[in-house]
């Protein structure tokens, strides 16, 4: 518990400095409003303890980032790795504390159950990639309990990515991303750790949150697949079906390496631009 409130004690005062200058960024389309949540979760993880290791390279400018989805955690150490917005259910947005750090992140918000909304959405999705933007999708449409990659939902990638043709008129970057935690406490993670660190099913938020934040050192590994240039008329069940079997893959790999890749240096490789989409304007 003292280590929670310590990090608290530290969060908080970091919180109420960034966020005036974040919404003063926001308000006038500053490039810092898609920095400073990078440098803010660089630092929360680097308080929470976590330790990340990145493999292979994430493309440059705008991207459709197919992700699997562990824990709340997730949400800071991909924020710490890259400038990104996300693509999240609308019930996140009436979260405490979560819902307002989404909202001043930029998130998107689908109402599954409206299709009007979820049309919305899916086009200023397609505006934000137009300007550039970064947009994570947790295509499993849920989180699991990290030991395995649950099936990814076509409807979801589907909907996006047709809104993104749409609105865009350009082939678009889709890229596979694998989130998996190797290490909890200094130990090599098993299942029963890796359930410690996973936030899913009918867990409650606010112990979760408590108990990570206590726990000491977590390891982590970011992984990046290839990333595709597809068109609005690419398969969307071959687009999700591939990029599935790719983070699949992915978790596996970095759960053989376990802590031995968690704690090995990061890549220093620049990221990588694909074909036919442009790099992010300076």
């Amino acid at each position: 518990m003292l280590r929670f409130i310590l990090v608290i004690a530290a969060v908080v005062p970091l919180t109420l400095t960034l966020l005036p200058v974040h919404l003063l960024a926001i308000r006038f389309g500053w490039r810092a409003q898609r920095t400073i949540p990078q440098l803010y979760h660089r630092i929360v993880c680097a308080l929470i303890g976590v330790r990340i290791h990145q493999v292979g390279r994430r493309c440059d400018g705008p991207v459709l980032i197919l992700s699997n989805h562990v824990s709340w955690l997730d949400i800071c150490v991909i924020s710490a790795v890259a400038p990104v917005s996300f693509i999240a259910k609308s019930e996140v947005a009436t979260w405490p504390v979560f819902g307002a750090l989404a909202r001043w992140q930029r998130t998107v918000f689908i109402d599954r159950q409206a299709r009007q909304r979820t049309g919305e959405a899916t086009r200023e999705i397609g505006t934000r990639l137009q300007d550039g933007d970064a947009m994570v999708l947790f295509a499993e449409g849920t989180s699991s309990d990290g030991s395995r990659v649950l099936p990814f939902r076509s409807a979801l990638v589907g909907a996006v990515h047709h809104a993104i043709g749409e609105e865009t008129g350009a082939r678009v970057a889709v890229q596979p991303m694998a989130v998996t935690y190797t290490g909890f406490g200094g130990l090599p993670i098993g299942r029963e750790l890796r359930q410690r660190v996973a936030w899913y099913g009918d867990a409650e938020l606010i112990p979760h949150f408590v108990e990570l934040l206590s726990a000491g050192a977590i390891d982590v590994t970011v992984s990046w697949g290839d990333a595709v240039a597809t068109s609005i008329d690419a398969d969307r069940k071959q687009i999700t079906r591939e990029a599935e079997q790719s983070v699949r893959r992915m978790c596996e790999a970095a759960r053989r390496a376990g802590m031995r890749g968690a704690i090995a240096p990061r890549p220093t490789a620049a990221p990588v631009t694909t074909p036919d989409v442009q790099p992010e304007a300076a």
